[in-house]
């Protein structure tokens, strides 16, 4: 009995035969994939039935799969996933035409971190004049791009929608392919829009405010996932350190704290090493930030005094805990990595490249200590530019045309969605599948896996391809 699966569901519509469906059954004959407690789902649920489109009706695709010039393409890239609104314009030989990101930092200041609700709100007001003002900047219209790109997860429910409404009536409108992208996978991806030359595999390390993720890049839409967040991630650590010690949350709390901690004694208050007691890759964050909280309360420090107007005393103490905390919170994501690096050369003993990305990739303390660690293991260390490695259009363009290259893309949606089509959002998705000694022994994770992994549904998709006739 076929699945009601469609093409829509995860960009794995294949060039040669773009009109395929997997069934959930094709991805639970896989050995590495757990059973899945609930069938997959299309990537858009409508109200009123939806006649699939095929690409030999689509002008544009007609005229990509007729060209074999592959540096004509063109992908917006839309990015909505957290607290940024951002969209770019990026050819596919790697030339960033247009990047604009509109900041929800006032925002953050007002709360305190991230309130998805606001956030939503914030995203709404800005995303068309973020999307007009990037194609604005790269002197194109509509009719010039080949494809769209947008997030569709993991992320807040509330945020990614946004961005994949705005997609979807772009790409319907004008008729152009559309690519789900993993924001993740991007993180790790971009990587190679700057550095052409680094080929798979290659590990990753994602740091970012939502999550903390080591990978093993086998080939694009094949990771192994050797640890992640168990709880808190070391960006949401940051944050909730900036703003109990009054730091500015304008610039977000990584660079507040990496600032103040440089005037402080980082061995100056003995916070413990989260796990280690556990030999594994994953992180927690939970019991450090607890531990900074309980440090701030015992020297009496007022959040609501802006750092700024602190006393010399109170100043000091403050730097103090900044520089203990951000020492400890990097020291445990130093022993994380080293242990990744060890078990991913052992899968594939040709890596030679660790790409650390995402927004706290950011952080100049965190780059030069996880850099000691790589050169150690023998590696080179590859950092994107600090306005690549926060949440941003360009990358998730970039995923994009990695996976349009490979034929993975949808059809058009239709021109007039309905108003009430409910969208197949991700906001927990994971990138790989795991590896079996990486799973964690500590207490089990907030978030259940909620949708396959990116990996078993391409990994699902091309096993149907072979043996279809």
């Amino acid at each position: 009995m076929a699945s009601n699966l469609t093409p829509l569901t995860s960009r794995l519509t294949l060039l040669r035969k773009p009109s395929i469906r997997f069934s959930t059954k094709a991805v639970q004959n896989l050995q590495f994939i757990p059973k899945l407690s609930r069938p997959l789902t299309p990537f858009l649920h409508r109200t009123t039935d939806f006649v699939s489109v095929h690409y030999s009706s689509c002008r544009k695709a007609r005229a990509i799969n007729a060209s074999s010039q592959d540096e004509e393409l063109v992908v917006l890239g839309i990015e909505t996933s957290c607290d940024d609104t951002a969209a770019a314009v990026v050819r596919s030989n790697g030339e960033i035409l247009s990047q604009v990101v509109s900041s929800q930092a006032d925002l953050l200041v007002r709360y305190g971190g991230v309130a998805p609700k606001m956030a939503e709100e914030a995203h709404s007001l800005v995303i068309d004049q973020v999307v007009q003002e990037a194609l604005d900047k790269a002197k194109l219209t509509e009719e010039d791009l080949s494809a769209v790109a947008v997030t569709i997860g993991p992320g807040l429910s509330l945020c990614l929608r946004v961005g994949v409404r705005k997609a979807r009536k772009l790409a319907g409108a004008y008729a152009l392919p559309i690519i789900g992208v993993h924001h993740m996978e991007a993180h790790a991806l971009v990587a190679r829009l700057f550095q052409s030359d680094l080929q798979f595999p290659f590990m990753a390390f994602l740091i970012s405010g939502g999550h903390n993720l080591l990978v093993l890049a086998r080939d694009l839409g094949h990771y192994i996932q050797l640890g992640t967040t168990i709880d808190d991630a070391i960006g949401e650590a940051y944050d909730k350190t900036a703003k109990w010690l009054g730091l500015d949350m304008r610039k977000s709390g990584g660079p507040a704290v990496e600032e103040l901690a440089r005037e402080g004694d980082e061995k100056s208050i003995k916070f413990k090493v989260p796990m280690k007691q556990h030999k594994d890759c994953n992180f927690s964050y939970a019991g450090l930030k607890t531990q900074v909280r309980l440090a701030i309360e015992s020297k009496n420090i007022d959040a609501a005094i802006h750092v700024a107007e602190a006393s010399e005393e109170d100043r000091k103490a403050r730097a103090d805990i900044a520089a203990s905390f951000q020492r400890v919170a990097v020291l445990h994501l130093e022993e994380k990595c080293e242990r990744a690096i060890e078990w991913a050369m052992e899968i594939e003993p040709s890596v030679k490249h660790l790409v650390v990305s995402g927004g706290v990739a950011s952080n100049q303390y965190v780059r030069s200590r996880l850099n000691k660690i790589i050169e150690k293991k023998g590696l080179q260390l590859v950092c994107p530019p600090p306005s690549l490695c926060t949440d941003n259009g360009a990358m998730i363009a970039w995923a994009g045309i990695e996976h349009f290259r490979m034929g993975r893309y949808d059809p058009p949606p239709p021109a007039c969605e309905p108003e009430d089509a409910v969208l197949d959002l991700r906001p927990r998705w994971p990138l790989g599948e795991e590896l079996a000694q990486g799973r964690s022994e500590a207490r089990s994770m907030k978030t259940a896996r909620i949708h396959p992994s990116l990996t078993s549904l391409i990994q699902a998709s091309m096993q149907q391809q072979q043996q279809q006739p």
